[in-house]
């Protein structure tokens, strides 16, 4: 069993898709399958159900991967090792970030980094905030951009950049338009336009109604910052979302003040108890990111 197999079987498991996985190794479709096929013959068992659109890890490949993704992590980690001595920063960057945080431009971050760090592979994706606080503990990204949920596992550090308040968006038209402030108490029964579930904006919101003593029901759920902007716009429903998100439409759409038992939302890099000399690199760079001021709902629409 080679290192490069496993890179292979662990690239398949998480794409689920032969093409997909062959375009990110850079290698060929039929040099991916036979890669795949050598290491289950060695194996004795199939690692993957295969079907015309997907694949999908069997009971024995769900066994390897947690193993094989530690594995690769393990032989990442004492190559860049060797490099940091040498001064070198080398290997890999797998960075994971909930989109819209209003506190991090990240593809300056990035641009900057891969500057900075010819050396290093930068690899991004986009998620949830508590699916990629368990990626990092799970060791499938070095480092991630994501709200604060209270969902931190075991070897993972959270490092606060950012807090502000959570409100209510609305139509100018909608009844909480007119007010200073609204309770949280006020949004039992008002048709909701959320965020799917794994989205932090939805987790706090639904922590913050169940300490009032009802229960978070969005009649309409997105996964894009942007669609949820326009559904409220046709006032089809309230929001509610951290103050910068407001800032984005500040002439169409009115913001309101939340009170009550609201959590806030703090943005912070997550990070593994013992970070690769490349993820020690961009916390380092982050650090000196300037936090943005703070926004106030009053600040946004009159």
């Amino acid at each position: 069993m080679e290192l490069r197999q496993l890179e292979h079987f662990v690239t398949v498991a998480e794409e689920r898709h032969f093409t997909r996985a062959a375009e990110l190794l850079q290698i060929s479709q039929s040099g991916l399958s036979a890669s795949i096929r050598s290491l289950e013959q060695e194996l004795g068992t199939s690692l993957f159900i295969r079907s015309t659109r997907r694949v999908e890890l069997t009971t024995a490949g769900q066994a390897l991967l947690a193993d094989s993704v530690r594995t690769l992590a393990s032989a990442a980690a004492a190559r860049n090792a060797v490099a940091a001595v040498r001064g070198l920063v080398r290997g890999r960057l797998t960075i994971g970030a909930e989109p819209c945080l209003g506190s991090v431009d990240l593809p300056a971050e990035l641009a900057a980094f891969r500057t900075a760090n010819p050396g290093v592979e930068v690899r991004l994706r986009y998620s949830g905030s508590e699916e990629l606080v368990d990626a990092v503990a799970g060791g499938r990204a070095d480092v991630a951009v994501v709200v604060d949920t209270g969902h931190t596992p075991g070897g993972v550090r959270l490092r606060p950049l950012s807090t502000q308040s959570l409100l209510v968006l609305c139509h100018p038209e909608h009844r909480f338009a007119a007010e200073d402030s609204v309770p949280i108490e006020a949004l039992r029964g008002e048709p909701l336009v959320g965020f799917q579930e794994g989205w932090a904006a939805q987790t706090l919101a639904r922590r913050a109604f169940a300490a009032a003593g009802f229960d978070y029901r969005a009649a309409m759920e997105v996964n894009d910052v942007h669609p949820l902007l326009d559904l409220v716009g046709y006032n089809l429903g309230i929001a509610v979302v951290p103050a910068s998100f407001a800032r984005k439409r500040p002439e169409q759409l009115r913001a309101v003040t939340l009170s009550g038992d609201v959590p806030e939302w703090t943005v912070a890099v997550a990070v593994s108890d013992e970070p690769s000399p490349a993820a020690a690199a961009f916390l380092r760079q982050l650090a000196r990111v300037e936090a943005p001021t703070p926004v106030d709902a009053s600040t946004i629409s009159a």
